[in-house]
Formats: C-alpha cells, sequence, structure tokens
C-alpha cells in the first residue's frame, strides 16, 4: 500500500508541528466508512443524505498511520467544529488522504470513457420501436410514431 510522509512546521500552531504519516487504506474500509455516514432510501435505494465532513474525518483517521507523540490529531478533533484543527491543516490532511485513496485521472477517465460508451449503448437500444410478438393491441401501438433526431454527430 502507498505511503506519503510530511513534515509539519509551527505555521498551523506549536502542537501539530511534526512528522505525519499517512498510509493508502483499503477499498473495503473506505467503503464502509461511506456506507456508515450515508443513509439511503428504503424504497429506491437513491442517496438521501451523506454527511461528508464526518467521511473524510474518517478517512484522514484511518488513512493517518504516524503522528508526532503527544497526538495531537483526533477524530473527536477534526470534527469539532469550535476547536478543531486550523482549516488549512485538514485541507492539507483531506489532500493528502484523497490522493492515497482516491483514484488517479486516469482511471477515472477510462471509467467515465467506458460509462459513456454504455449509455448510448442503452439510449440506442431504448430509443428503437419494437413490434410486439402477439398479444392484445392497444391503440398507441396502432398510431404512427415520430421519428427519433439525435442531437449528437
Amino acid at each position: 500500500m502507498r505511503t506519503e510522509t510530511i513534515e509539519v512546521d509551527n505555521r498551523y500552531g506549536e502542537e501539530y508541528a511534526g512528522r505525519y504519516v499517512f498510509q493508502e487504506i483499503s477499498w473495503a474500509k473506505r467503503s464502509r466508512t461511506i456506507q456508515k455516514h450515508t443513509k439511503y432510501s428504503q424504497m429506491t435505494g437513491q442517496v438521501q443524505s451523506s454527511d461528508y465532513v464526518a467521511i473524510q474525518a474518517e478517512t484522514i483517521m484511518a488513512s493517518l498511520k504516524e503522528q508526532p507523540e503527544q497526538k495531537p490529531i483526533t477524530l473527536e478533533k477534526l470534527l469539532n467544529e469550535e476547536n478543531g484543527v486550523p482549516i488549512a491543516l485538514g485541507e492539507l490532511f483531506s489532500q493528502i488522504a484523497n490522493r492515497l485513496n482516491s483514484m488517479s485521472v486516469e482511471e477515472t477517465r477510462f471509467l467515465s470513457d467506458k460509462s459513456e460508451e454504455a449509455s448510448h449503448i442503452q439510449q440506442s437500444l431504448s430509443t428503437g420501436s419494437a413490434k410486439s410478438s402477439g398479444g392484445p393491441h392497444s391503440s398507441s401501438e396502432d398510431s404512427q410514431q415520430k421519428p427519433f433526431n439525435s442531437s449528437s454527430p
């Protein structure tokens, strides 16, 4: 698994200065973290809400393998709105955790290209007209259909 080490100076405060080591987490851990903080509709399965801050904080904590002896970073400190981690430091930790645990630009491009192909295939299959192979005919089947005009080249 990939790791990234950073040395933080005093710019975020004396208590945060020191060496931090982040490590890539497993797909299962990342998926469980997302599931834990996401509510889905029981009827449709669609996402109703997600606590992105909690997902990010838990991802950072799961990725953080080493920190200075005084252990300045805790889940509670990351989530605390009043006396939490300085914004700039939290953003830095988020960038590192996301870089280690997210897909690369090439992987994202590859998957989106495949998704676009699949949607074009699905679109072309769903835009055609199929004749009934039997059974009762409704008046809508007897009416003429207008030709489909696609705006894509």
